[in-house]
C-alpha cells in the first residue's frame, strides 16, 4: 500500500431544518468501516497521536470544532486544519501523524478500515524513520 493524505468533501443535505452529511462505504468512504471512535474533551496545550499504521486506512472528521493533523510520509509532509463538519482527511499506509492545536469544543471522529491491532501500530519515530527507507 502507497502511503498517501487527501481530503475528501462529503456532500451535505439540508433545508432550513438543519444539515445532514451521509457516510457510506463505498461511496465517499473509500474502504470498508470496521472501527468508529472519537476524540474529545482534549485538554488545552495537549497533543496527541505521534504513532503511524503499517497499513491502517483512517478518515479523520472534526465534526465539530478544530485540530491541526501533521503528517509525514516518504519525503513529504503536510499540514491540515480540520475543522468542517463536511470535510474528512484520509490517510492510508505508513504515515507518521501529530495531532496539534485542538480547540476546545473539539470532536474529532476516526473510521478505520480494520479493528485494532497493536501490532499495527508504530509508537516510535525512528522506527518510523528506518521503516521508511530513512
Amino acid at each position: 500500500m502507497t502511503a498517501d493524505t487527501s481530503l475528501i468533501r462529503f456532500g451535505v443535505f439540508g433545508d432550513n431544518r438543519g444539515s445532514l452529511i451521509a457516510l457510506e462505504n463505498g461511496h465517499n468512504l473509500p474502504f470498508d468501516v470496521k472501527r468508529v471512535y472519537y476524540i474529545y474533551g482534549t485538554k488545552e496545550g495537549v497533543s496527541r497521536g505521534f504513532h503511524a499504521h503499517r497499513k491502517l486506512k483512517q478518515m479523520l472528521i472534526a465534526v465539530r470544532g478544530s485540530v491541526t493533523v501533521k503528517c509525514e510520509y516518504g519525503d513529504r509532509k503536510k499540514e491540515y486544519t480540520l475543522n468542517r463538519p463536511d470535510e474528512g482527511l484520509l490517510i492510508e499506509g505508513l504515515v507518521w501523524r501529530e495531532m496539534h492545536d485542538f480547540s476546545p469544543d473539539c470532536v474529532l471522529v476516526v473510521l478505520a478500515d480494520e479493528y485494532y491491532s497493536e501490532s499495527d501500530y508504530i509508537r516510535d519515530y525512528e522506527t518510523f524513520l528506518k521503516e521508511n527507507g530513512k
